[in-house]
């Protein structure tokens, strides 16, 4: 199983909410959702969990992206614009620092025309254990 896949089909969270890895490999990730109205908060606009969601599968998938077996241990995010109904947003993590153990990234979401939804950054805790899967795509 390739690191998509396991993440696409083991992420049940994720997949429930509609986010689906789309791209993968060494230091980038990238996700992908459409906000339907099962993603609105009480304001009409898509919840911030949702955002976050997006952003953190692609987090997820850069910091597992060097093999080895790696956790979120903090991020931050920033809501700059709303997202509606119809959306198509993705979430493209960069890696920015590939420390051994600490590991630091930043991710971008945006909307179908390029507009920047929210940004994030996260540290992530790297153990010194193998990833079970077999190749990044």
């Amino acid at each position: 199983m390739t690191l998509k896949e396991l993440l696409n089909t083991k992420d049940r969270f994720a997949a429930v909410n509609g986010v689906q890895l789309i791209e993968v490999k060494e230091g980038y990730a990238k996700t992908q959702m459409t906000v339907t109205p099962d993603h609105l908060n009480a304001g009409g606009v898509c919840q911030g969990g949702a955002l976050f969601t997006l952003g953190d599968l692609a987090f997820a998938a850069l910091m597992n992206s060097r093999g080895k077996l790696t956790f979120g241990i903090g991020n931050s995010v920033s809501f700059l614009h709303s997202a509606k109904v119809g959306d198509v947003l993705t979430a493209e993590a960069t890696e920015v620092f590939n420390h051994h153990k600490i590991p630091y990234c930043e991710v971008k979401v945006t909307n179908q025309d390029g507009g920047l939804i929210c940004t994030m950054t996260g540290t992530a805790y790297r153990k010194d254990v193998e990833m079970p899967y077999n190749g990044l795509m």
